[in-house]
């Protein structure tokens, strides 16, 4: 695992149930579609938060859906009633909502699903949504959604900006399970970011995560912290995700 740092100052398991999503918005690229990437965004927020920021990258080739989460009770919030990709009690449960993971797992590959066979596919996020694109980047590496059920994509790049891992527990044992899965996790380009000063998803999180996963085998993985950061995003950090994603997808 590549580290790298800035200067800058700057739930609990469910019963299973059928599951609705909001709406998904779309940025179409503005020049050759080489690129597709579902980005998740935050709890509390929708698909369309995140729209005028990724209007703005220097990434023309790239088509970005951004879908929106349920609406459904969270633990952690003392069952408030919020947009949620999946049901926690706490960031560091280590067993988490597996339910509510597949489901957005399932959705977010669903949407890849009919983009063109010779277009890249990517997920990423923002904080719960970091947490499905890392879900997501453990189903691509075994081959299977924590149900079982097969994963259907080919991710070439995943992305996650102050997020963790969650359900991490046997993580190293499901992807050392077979040799196809150690290639895959070791294969896969993936970027974890991390304000040093975040006070919602704790830096201590986040470091764990990327060293959880890379110990599990995802050795293609580059971890940059930003000193100053709390739980949002910069310019510095995004400059960086457009950076890494033209060099990962040539986008």
């Amino acid at each position: 695992m590549s580290y790298s740092s800035s200067n800058r100052d700057s739930g609990s398991r469910n019963v299973r149930r059928n599951v609705e999503f909001g709406r998904t918005f779309v940025v179409m690229p503005k020049g050759i579609h080489t690129a597709t990437i579902v980005w998740l965004h935050g709890i509390g927020e929708k698909g369309s938060s995140w729209t005028q920021i990724l209007e703005t990258l220097p990434l023309p080739n790239i088509k970005w859906i951004c879908p929106s989460a349920p609406t459904r009770q969270v633990t952690a919030f003392g069952g408030y009633p919020c947009s949620a990709w999946f049901n926690m009690a706490s960031m560091e449960d280590d067993y988490g909502d597996l339910d509510g993971l597949d489901a957005s797992a399932t959705h977010v590959a669903n949407l890849l699903t009919s983009e063109p066979d010779d277009v890249k596919l990517g997920v990423a996020g923002f904080s719960m949504g970091a947490s499905v694109a890392l879900y997501s980047a453990t189903c691509r590496a075994t081959g299977q959604y924590g149900n079982g059920n097969r994963y259907p994509i080919n991710l070439s790049a995943v992305v996650a900006l102050s997020g963790w891992l969650p359900c991490s527990r046997s993580l190293r044992n499901r992807v050392g399970a077979s040799q196809e899965a150690a290639r895959r996790a070791a294969s896969l380009p993936i970027l974890v970011c991390h304000g040093r000063v975040d006070d919602v998803v704790e830096y201590k999180i986040g470091e764990k995560s990327a060293q959880t996963m890379y110990s599990a085998g995802f050795q293609n993985l580059t971890f940059r912290t930003y000193n100053g950061l709390g739980h949002y995003t910069i310019i510095e950090e995004i400059n960086d995700v457009s950076s890494w994603l033209n060099a990962c997808l040539g986008a």
